[in-house]
């Protein structure tokens, strides 16, 4: 039986994923904000273990939003790499 205490830290770290989990859609500077949203999924997830979480759809959109984030980063820093090994002829 959760407490209402228990409760409201699970809603408040599902909330906290999701906001991290937006921040993680900025190139190169959300990339540390994808691993902790990630994190706090994961750890809100199992801390749940299946009880009520009004928050569990904000809690999964920022999990995809955090791999959305990484993929962006990564796609942001292969162009750029690209960009340079065609500006500088290497």
């Amino acid at each position: 039986m959760q407490t209402p205490t228990d409760r409201i830290r699970l809603i408040e770290r599902s909330l906290r994923c999701f906001v991290f989990g937006l921040l993680s859609l900025v190139p190169l500077i959300g990339l540390g904000l994808v691993f902790l949203a990630i994190r706090l999924h994961w750890q809100t997830w199992a801390d749940s273990d299946g009880a009520w979480n009004p928050a569990r759809n904000y809690l999964l959109r920022g999990f995809c939003l955090a791999c959305l984030g990484f993929l962006f980063s990564l796609v942001v820093t292969v162009l750029f790499v690209l960009f340079l090994i065609r500006r500088y002829n290497y």
